[in-house]
């Protein structure tokens, strides 16, 4: 109720205050919203979402998964303009900071509740809030977010590969959906994202995979710093590709379909290859960071042989 309340002010605020901004609509994402929160509920994403029209995106690396975004013609508001480099290229830093600076003014007027804007985090796309709730606090994250009715990249084409889970036509109905370019400020570049639904035992796999990855990063917050619940929910989507059947997931067995996914994640870390589940040929595991994928294999092993410790601690 706290965020909703909170989140609704910005929203209003924030539509008035841009001309650019007018047509945010809010979009609630993350694992709250999905259901798969495990802790207490004190962590929230909001997606703010722009619908953009006849765009152009140009690769702006070779990983396929980063674009630099710009208009096809100049766009009818005139606002946009602001926001635009030389090159007529969309600048993921001015529109952060706008939106930034907006939020940071706009807080001040919210009645009956604390509101701190966090510092920024480098590489980060997410303006993050703190919202005071004595005795806790809680943390939303408003990620912004162009919405465009554009076809998927070429590096998405071999994606997706649910045909053998899901079914040829539900490939081909995700595929006419709208992309989410998510603004990555570090490199002025754009993200793809992307998220499945999944029966209650799936769901409740995921749970416990994030979970582990949690407490271990509690455990060894130095080390695992690089690892995120995306790279166990893409993990996840792939063990859900390898084993398509309902029979594979039988409701009464959650822990071997944990131990499969578990045992498959490790297989990924140890080869420091997780393919981005979207977009083939972009490794989610980079090379350099190789003894931090190993060090988090062998904790996870260590977990699988002896009956997870970490989950009774």
């Amino acid at each position: 109720t706290l965020v909703n309340r909170v989140v609704s002010h910005l929203v209003q605020a924030i539509r008035g205050k841009d001309s650019c901004f007018s047509s945010i609509e809010r979009q609630s994402a993350g694992s709250y919203y999905e259901r798969v929160k495990i802790s207490e509920p004190n962590e929230f994403d909001i997606m703010l979402v722009m619908p953009v029209t006849r765009i152009q995106l140009d690769e702006s690396d070779d990983t396929g998964a980063f674009y630099y975004v710009s208009f096809k013609r100049s766009p009818k508001e005139k606002g946009w303009l602001k926001f635009l480099e030389e090159d007529g290229k969309l600048s993921a830093f001015k529109m952060l900071q706008a939106l930034r600076e907006i939020i940071k003014q706009e807080i001040k007027n919210i009645k009956g509740v604390e509101v701190t804007v966090a510092r920024k985090k480098a590489g980060s796309p997410a303006i993050t809030l703190q919202i005071k709730n004595p005795p806790s606090e809680i943390s939303v994250d408003i990620i912004l977010t162009l919405e465009a009715q554009h076809s998927w990249p070429a590096s998405t084409q071999g994606g997706l590969k649910i045909e053998q889970w899901l079914g040829t036509k539900k490939r081909r109905d995700f595929r006419f959906r709208s992309i989410y370019l998510v603004a990555k400020q570090n490199k002025r570049e754009k993200v793809l994202r992307g998220t499945s639904n999944t029966d209650n035992n799936k769901k409740g796999c995921l749970k416990l995979l994030k979970f582990l990855l949690e407490q271990l990063k509690m455990k060894h917050p130095k080390e695992l710093e690089k690892f995120c619940s995306y790279h166990v929910k893409t993990a996840f989507l792939h063990s859900c590709v390898t084993w398509p059947n309902d029979t594979d997931w039988h409701l009464g067995n959650l822990d071997h379909s944990f131990q499969q996914c578990l045992e498959f994640f490790v297989d990924c870390l140890q080869k420091s290859q997780l393919t981005h589940f979207f977009i083939p040929q972009y490794n989610l595991l980079s090379l350099e960071d190789k003894a931090k994928h190993h060090f988090l294999s062998r904790k996870i092993s260590q977990e699988l042989n002896n009956g997870f410790p970490v989950f009774h601690e």
